[in-house]
């Protein structure tokens, strides 16, 4: 089965032609065709694309809206000098990543009137993704058809096991019921992939309901689960990813009454405080060098105090979440990094892994400085919790879940 799995931001399409089937998901051998992007959807727009041997293209051009984006995805595809199909036809699904599914959503789902119901309900709770991830849905539907079926799948539904004791927080319990404030968590389709992957290193069975695992998904955004038995038990981001961890230009956890006495200190309006936590902070508001980890080891390297203070404070926030997560979960059986950050950055391994020794996480360092972008094993033996590097592939999740859906199986 060819799946398309299309991630719609608000002027974006990001996009992977995946080839699945239980048989293939089962083995490991799914194949990913072709992978791309539309980048800035609205005016001169950049097209970039890759095919499975290696073909590439890099395009620009007036690009309007999502659409005509999907509809140059799917001429790519099929084009003659770089496609990897020979016709539209051949596109037997499309999956979708949507951020928010509130509460109603906790596993992905086939998409239908309902559904977009549903996934519009939630457009206050993601007013900057869901919309264009309803775009993507319509713009699939209008290139492909009625026929092709299309399923979405929600970056808050792994989070849905969480118990009331993590997700709600402590606020007069009306405002839950009124407007829903709770944590919700985000990255879930990543930490799923990053646990199955896990489970399968430590040789057990995702779902074995003694097995404790932390997943650290570590990008310009960033955040943490506590699983066991493959359901999330808690998460660091919370009512909206601006919470928990130190990321590129988020601020993460703070003092609520810090915004209450800057915003009569600096006059500043609710846009300026939203722009500020979620633009202007983090480890660029920290250094004020940059929100890239590597700008920041490198301006270390050459004496720049504040961006390895930074980068102190980065891990730091996450050793003491990692910390955290075993309280919750009474021990870890396994530790694993994720995403741009957490695959790439040996140093920020160790750094954050080197205080937890006393929990019994150990790191080889030989076998830390050697893993960038590579799955494997990080810590020592013995280690009562095994630490690994694991690359996240969130797209492959998404079309694996459309393919089971499709067949008629349940999500993985």
């Amino acid at each position: 089965m060819n799946v398309l799995v299309l991630n719609c931001g608000s002027s974006s399409v990001r996009f992977q032609l995946v080839q699945t089937d239980p048989e293939r998901a089962e083995a490991g051998t799914d194949r990913a065709l072709a992978r791309g992007h539309v980048e800035n959807i609205g005016g001169p727009a950049l097209l970039k694309y890759e095919a499975e041997d290696g073909r590439t293209l890099r395009e620009s051009e007036e690009i309007l809206e999502h659409t005509i984006a999907v509809e140059h995805v799917i001429g790519l595809l099929t084009r003659p000098d770089v496609g990897v199909i020979r016709d539209r036809r051949e596109i037997d699904a499309v999956g979708h990543r949507v951020v928010h599914g509130g509460e109603r959503f906790k596993a992905s789902v086939r998409i239908d009137d309902g559904v977009i119901e549903g996934i519009e309900e939630c457009f206050e709770l993601a007013p900057l993704h869901n919309p264009p991830n309803v775009r993507g849905y319509r713009a699939a539907r209008t290139l492909l058809g009625d026929t092709v079926p299309q399923v979405a799948v929600f970056d808050t539904a792994f989070h849905q096991s969480m118990p009331a004791t993590a997700y709600l927080y402590g606020l007069p319990y009306v405002l839950y019921e009124r407007h829903g404030i709770r944590r919700y968590g985000f990255h879930g389709t990543s930490h799923r992939f990053v646990a199955a992957r896990l489970a399968a290193r430590l040789g057990r069975r995702l779902d074995d309901p003694t097995l404790r695992l932390i997943t650290c998904h570590l990008g310009n955004g960033c955040s943490v689960a506590a699983i066991r038995g493959g359901r999330s038990m808690d998460t660091s981001m919370g009512f909206t990813p601006l919470e928990g961890l130190v990321m590129g230009s988020r601020s993460g956890d703070l003092d609520p009454a810090i915004l209450t006495h800057l915003m009569a200190k600096e006059e500043l309006g609710p846009a300026e405080v939203n722009a500020l936590l979620n633009k202007h902070s983090g480890l660029l508001g920290i250094s004020g060098v940059s929100n890239d980890m590597r700008t920041l080891l490198a301006a270390e390297e050459g004496g720049n105090a504040r961006a390895g203070q930074a980068i102190d404070i980065f891990c730091y926030r996450l050793m003491k979440y990692i910390a955290a997560y075993m309280g919750v979960l009474g021990g870890a059986d396994g530790i694993a990094f994720a995403g741009g950050i957490g695959e790439n950055a040996p140093a920020v391994r160790r750094r954050t892994l080197a205080p937890l020794a006393g929990l019994g996480v150990h790191v080889d360092e030989t076998r830390n400085l050697a893993l960038r972008g590579d799955e494997g094993e990080i810590s020592t033996l013995p280690s009562s919790a095994r630490a690994f590097v694991i690359p996240t592939n969130e797209e492959l999740l998404i079309a694996r879940d459309t393919m089971r859906l499709v067949s008629g199986l349940p999500p993985s």
